[in-house]
């Protein structure tokens, strides 16, 4: 039975995603397509003719009403066509999968540092509440969520490439060339650089719900049996406060996406982020609008994946 819910809950939530899925990019192509610039003179150069530029935008297709310009690719999109990059003369696809290692890395390790900055500081100030301790995490919070990524990510590259040597300051060579993966020392700095707004938000969160949790009756009448005050902050207070941090953590991981095109553009990772603000200078629509389609995408991927979390986490919740 509870098979079968999930089941009729996930086929219902697909639905609903192939329709936001179909009006996404319905105003990703519109939106992308009102960008001022002309992409031929891009490629041609400012010399170009007006001749030449209208012998390359019939080429490309471009001379063609918008609609069927629109259809032409939503029909190649279903097929796992995202068509063909203007710039680089090469499929969408393998224009994305080349900078696609940098950013799931990237991302990846970012959540590492929020998991383990964010989720133990914030028990930690729950439990210490009102102290010394909890006062400075939630000042430092605080001053983090409100600092820019970029500010974050200079002083970083300032201290610990610059003065200390310890760490490489730009660019990224593949965990499959040489060195392997020790190569992943270029994005420590990018990554904490992004952690540390997104770990100060996790810490506050894990803060608020944890004491908000902690003053439910249950949790009073775990303490009155006696329970030792270690098993009853792990097994009552932090797993029910769990709930808001899981929903936070979802839309922390996707919000790197937008995020990292800051962080890789100042760290000089050849990433998604790096390739997107590239694409928008060269007026590359068939590359912008399969990013941002993907990153759609990973949205409602995401936003389903923490749903069935929390009804894991909390069977009262109700999945309508």
């Amino acid at each position: 039975m509870l098979l079968n819910f999930f089941t009729s809950y996930a086929m219902r939530r697909t639905g609903a995603a192939a329709v936001t899925m179909a009006a996404a990019s319905v105003i990703i192509f519109a939106f992308i397509h009102l960008i001022p610039g002309d992409p031929t003179y891009v490629l041609l150069g400012d010399g170009a003719t007006p001749e030449q530029a209208e012998a390359l935008s019939k080429k490309m297709g471009l001379d063609r009403p918008i609609v069927v310009q629109y259809f032409t690719w939503a029909v190649n999109v279903l097929q796992g066509d995202l068509g063909k990059s203007l710039f680089f003369q090469a499929p969408v696809l393998e224009i994305i999968a080349d900078g696609a290692e940098t950013s799931l890395l990237l991302a990846g390790i970012t959540m590492v540092w929020v998991v383990l900055i964010g989720i133990p500081i914030g028990m930690l100030s729950a439990t210490r509440q009102g102290t010394a301790v909890d006062q400075t995490a939630s000042g430092l919070a605080m001053l983090f969520a409100s600092v820019p990524t970029f500010w974050v990510g200079l002083y970083l590259i300032l201290i610990f490439a610059a003065w200390l040597g310890w760490l490489p300051s730009s660019g990224y060579p593949s965990i499959f060339e040489e060195d392997g993966l020790y190569n992943l020392r270029y994005l420590l700095l990018p990554s904490l650089a992004l952690a540390a707004p997104n770990a100060a938000l996790i810490l506050r969160l894990t803060r608020a719900s944890m004491l908000d949790v902690a003053r439910q009756d249950y949790v009073r009448t775990a303490r009155a049996k006696g329970i030792r005050p270690w098993q009853v902050t792990t097994r009552h207070i932090f797993r029910n406060a769990l709930l808001a941090v899981v929903a936070a953590f979802g839309f922390t991981l996707a919000g790197l996406i937008s995020e990292a095109v800051v962080t890789e553009t100042v760290f000089s990772l050849p990433g998604i982020g790096r390739l997107v603000v590239q694409s928008i200078l060269r007026r590359d629509y068939p590359v912008i609008q399969g990013v941002i389609l993907i990153i759609v995408m990973l949205y409602l991927t995401i936003n389903l994946g923490v749903d069935l979390i929390n009804r894991y986490l909390d069977p009262r919740v109700e999945l309508e």
